[in-house]
């Protein structure tokens, strides 16, 4: 894994949690216990500060930064999918998820069990409120919300990702 200081500030990674060693996870980052940062994925806070909750994951090809000077906070159980980017977010609500190729701008809030659809472009400063589904470019709600059923679905994703942190380091070797 690629762990790099940035003027003086070193990320932090909490217990349990696996970063691909092709991943980079440079200045102040830090990351919640048991996530799982994939391959390529990169999570810069050399300028601005990065925070994930616990059991977050980071998958292939994300790219996650802050602008200077603020932060970009990410809650627990949060699901970023392949090659989407998630830049200087006000907040990514727990149990979120953002779909693979998506965008999520600057001061942009995606609250609690939120949806943002693959290749969904969330602009900056737009909200999408807790248990709702945004898609299209820019992205706009659906009429559906979040359900049980997808929350039971989701829940058992999420734990996919736990459990990989420990299957890679033992696979792996760390």
């Amino acid at each position: 894994m690629t762990l790099l200081s940035f003027e003086g500030t070193a990320p932090s990674v909490g217990a349990g949690t696996w970063v691909h060693p092709s991943a980079e996870v440079i200045g102040d980052v830090r990351l919640g216990a048991r996530c799982w940062i994939g391959p390529g994925a990169r999570l810069r806070g050399d300028y601005g500060t990065i925070v994930l909750g616990d059991c977050c994951a980071v998958e292939d090809n994300c790219v996650v930064h802050a602008r200077p000077g603020e932060t970009c906070t990410i809650g627990s159980w949060v699901t970023l999918g392949h090659g989407c980017i998630v830049h200087n977010v006000t907040l990514l609500g727990d149990y979120a998820v953002v779909g693979m190729g998506a965008v999520v701008s600057d001061w942009a809030q995606v609250g609690e069990w939120a949806v943002v659809a693959e290749g969904a472009v969330v602009p900056q400063r737009a909200v999408v409120p807790a248990a709702r589904i945004a898609a299209g470019v820019p992205a706009r709600l659906l009429e559906k919300p979040v359900d049980d059923d997808f929350r039971t679905a989701w829940r058992a994703f999420k734990q996919i990702y736990v459990e990989l942190c420990d299957r890679y380091r033992a696979g792996l070797g760390a």
